[in-house]
């Protein structure tokens, strides 16, 4: 590990789980933590800090984020994000399972795909909205019991099927997804309404994917030319009486 006046540079190879946070959250200038290779649980809880990690995290990077900045160079693990409430975690690579899982606040970017159950139990509250992009595709059970918050999937890995798997928006009571597809998206959970987005749903993904193209050298206004669904829930449905008032 070396130190300079602006920057630290970790290396965690060998280094456990605990001590590599460890020496995360004494760190006060920009972080760097080369050579990892599966360590959980990293900047768990933390805040008012820029990470880059170059390998690969282990689960729950980023679990209770509350405002740090963490960049992956390369893939990513199970339950990135898990219950995080501020910040940004953008991903250079793909994501695993249970992306985002009970997500509160703050962005989470994926260059490639994520697996199953992104963005699991989403949920928002007033100004605290949680957003997860994907570039690629997503798994089975995207926004699976989704109250809040919105997720947008680009397909940009195969044009040529649906950005998703199975069973997308099972037990959806909240929140909006957004996938860019030409593919009218069928084979829905009763309680998942689909429409075609307007101009006017567009302005509201409209900042999401200039982040995502500023991260990853896309084209937002390109992008944004495309033809893109919605998926939200029914109004009527019984889980949104269940866990929403009218």
């Amino acid at each position: 590990m070396s130190v300079s006046a602006t920057h630290m540079n970790i290396n965690a190879h060998n280094l456990n789980f605990k001590e590599l946070n460890q020496k995360i959250r004494e760190a006060t200038d920009g972080i760097s933590v080369n050579n990892c290779c599966g360590q959980r649980f990293i900047a768990s809880g933390m805040n008012g800090k820029k990470i880059t990690i170059n390998g690969t995290p282990g689960n729950a990077l980023g679990c209770y984020l509350n405002g740090a900045e963490i960049t992956v160079n390369g893939n990513a693990q199970d339950a990135t994000g898990d219950t995080m409430n501020a910040g940004r975690i953008t991903i250079h690579g793909s994501a695993g399972d249970a992306l985002g899982y009970a997500m509160r606040g703050g962005n989470i970017l994926v260059k490639g795909n994520s697996g199953y159950r992104t963005g699991i139990h989403m949920k928002e509250y007033k100004e605290q909205r949680p957003v997860i992009v994907v570039g690629g595709r997503a798994g089975s059970f995207l926004g699976e019991y989704m109250a809040g918050g919105l997720i947008i999937v680009l397909g940009l890995s195969d044009r040529n099927r649906l950005p998703f798997d199975a069973f997308a928006g099972t037990g959806m009571h909240g929140g909006s997804i957004f996938v860019r597809t030409e593919i009218v998206p069928g084979n829905l959970p009763a309680q998942v309404l689909v429409s075609k987005a307007q101009a006017v749903d567009l302005e509201e993904i409209r900042p999401f994917l200039a982040s995502y193209a500023a991260a990853f050298g896309a084209d937002a206004e390109e992008l944004l030319k495309d033809t893109y669904y919605t998926l939200k829930p029914n109004a009527k449905n019984p889980y949104h009486q269940m866990y929403t008032r009218n």
